[in-house]
């Protein structure tokens, strides 16, 4: 089997490895170089240095949506994993009806962004409307219909992860620590959180990426408004390339900033949470 492998393997890898390649690799090679250049076109780039990055750090807009971006994620991540948890212990248990609302409540993750920020904006500002404001006139209501937004979208897919996890705790342990007294608290700090950490490691790298990549939510809901105070760093850097002529090469540097920074934030939660996992 495995001389079949070794022959075979350059065979079947070749194909996936050069569109990986051509899909990956060398946009994000070309993308790094054009983050040190001045540009409008790939093919008149003129080597600027550090020039991008340095105008990237001055530019107001950019640090503003970096600490927007930065409370919002904070405040998904936390509100997201703790309900999407709670939720899972509770359809562990023997509830009627269980699978049903397995399905409801993953079901918005199925919907696209741009589609999904549309229907909360109207949602949301049709409550607004009764107190005569909008999503728009404060950035705090932008803020929160954001964080609204992000934890329907992904409770329901985090709790299925959990769901996972908690149903692959043993049975045994529990009815052995319920048997020595332990009280339910006891054994959700002691038993179920230590052998769901694998599960926790997962959600906490899916909500981390995902609430810094938000951009169709963004976009579809406040769209920065007002006064680009709700911007978040996805949609700053959409701006900064799109709508600020011979700034592509700022906009591409930020694009690397962006990277980097997701890149450790994550690096690190995966090495903090992986040395907490055990095996069952």
């Amino acid at each position: 089997m495995q001389k079949m492998i070794k022959k075979y393997f350059a065979l079947f890898a070749l194909p996936t490895l050069i569109a990986f390649t051509v899909a990956f690799v060398v946009p994000f090679v070309l993308g790094i170089y054009l983050s040190f250049t001045e540009f409008t076109t790939v093919t008149d780039a003129r080597w600027v240095g550090l020039d991008n990055y340095v105008k990237a750090f001055k530019d107001p807009d950019f640090l503003k949506a970096l600490w927007f971006t930065a409370k919002f994620t904070v405040v998904s991540v936390v509100s997201i994993n703790v309900l999407a948890f709670l939720l899972a212990l509770l359809l562990t248990k023997k509830v009627l009806g269980t699978n049903v609302f397995r399905t409801i409540f993953f079901m918005p993750n199925l919907i696209g962004g741009i589609v999904l920020g549309y229907i909360w904006q109207l949602i949301i500002n049709g409550i607004l409307y009764q107190f005569d404001v909008t999503l728009t006139s404060d950035p705090k209501y932008g803020f929160w219909g954001l964080v609204v937004l992000m934890n329907w979208q992904l409770i329901g897919y985090m709790m299925i992860i959990y769901i996972a996890g908690i149903q692959n705790v043993p049975k045994e342990q529990l009815e052995a620590a319920k048997i020595d007294g332990a009280t339910s608290g006891t054994i959700l700090r002691k038993i179920i959180l230590p052998l769901v950490m694998p599960s926790i490691t997962i959600c906490l790298f899916l909500t981390i990426s995902n609430s810094f990549k938000l951009f169709d939510q963004n976009l579809a809901l406040t769209a920065g408004a007002p006064s680009k105070q709700t911007t978040m760093l996805a949609l700053d850097i959409f701006n900064t390339f799109y709508s600020k002529a011979g700034f592509e090469g700022v906009g591409q540097a930020k694009a690397v900033m962006f990277f980097i920074m997701v890149a450790l934030i994550v690096v690190i939660q995966l090495g903090i949470t992986r040395r907490r996992e055990i095996e069952n």
